[in-house]
């Protein structure tokens, strides 16, 4: 969701690149990223908000923690040494990414995931994203095209 704020946040910034090719003089138009990431964090919020206000309503019941299925014959999952009994059981997986150490690539400190992306307060006046997936090409995407000089490294030897 934050990603899809941040696209449209670009996609503005073509469009106001691309005005005077349509008659539209916009000269002096400056793009702020505290106000989008105070807006998008705000929207994000909110509608975390209204989902789980959903989800109570429906009486669901939200178990957070590390989880597992049982071996029990009826749908079992076990959350932090408890069990839960349920017909009908979503684990919602989540994950974190794997962050290399210094030791094995060297200035792998000074970089940051996605999520330090969405934490950033001001738009980077140079990036570097690192992969080859669709997030990297996108969150290069959006840094390029709201002013950050942006690079995409990708190896060579992963890409098929």
């Amino acid at each position: 969701l934050r990603g899809q704020v941040m696209w449209n946040t670009a996609v503005h910034a073509e469009f106001v690149h691309d005005h005077a090719d349509y008659g539209f003089e916009t000269t002096g138009v400056k793009f702020n990223w505290r106000t989008i990431k105070e807006k998008r964090d705000a929207y994000v919020r909110r509608l975390n908000d209204i989902y789980e206000n959903n989800v109570k309503k429906a009486h669901i019941d939200i178990i957070r923690g590390y989880g597992k299925f049982t071996a029990d014959p009826e749908p079992t999952i076990e959350v932090n040494g408890k069990k839960y009994t349920a017909p009908h059981i979503l684990i919602a997986t989540g994950g974190r990414p794997a962050v290399p150490s210094d030791s094995e690539i060297p200035g792998a400190s000074l970089g940051m995931t996605s999520d330090g992306f969405f934490d950033l307060e001001e738009l980077p006046r140079r990036s570097v994203v690192v992969g080859a997936g669709y997030i990297a090409v996108e969150m290069v995407g959006i840094l390029s095209t709201l002013g950050s000089k942006s690079s995409l490294l990708i190896r060579h030897d992963k890409v098929v």
